[in-house]
């Protein structure tokens, strides 16, 4: 009984170093129509190892990681300082000319 416990943290600390990746499809069909496919796709891993593996996604996601900027806002946050550059030059140039 005492392997068990050490040898199921030695399966588990293996499978979150190393990762495992489980693939699967499945298909709902009616007199051979489909109607529904679902393609799974489910890596397993620590979070160390799957950095080291490029997959990182969380960090930028804003539903994980609250100071994530998603790619729209980040379109819409450029323009925004563009414009207010833009007024803030303006308005200095209208107090150098109002200048004695």
């Amino acid at each position: 009984m005492d392997n068990r416990p050490s040898s199921l943290a030695d399966t588990l600390e293996r499978v979150l170093d190393k990762g495992v990746v489980i693939v699967g499809d499945i298909a709902v069909c009616v007199v051979d129509i489909e109607l529904l496919t679902l393609r799974v796709r489910l890596f397993v891993a620590s979070a160390q190892t799957a950095r080291e593996m490029g997959m990182d996604w969380w960090t930028n996601d804003p539903f994980f990681s609250p100071k994530a900027v998603k790619p729209a806002e980040t379109h819409e946050l450029v323009q925004q300082n563009t414009e207010l550059r833009d007024r803030v030059a303006a308005l200095e140039r209208a107090l150098e000319e109002k200048r004695p």
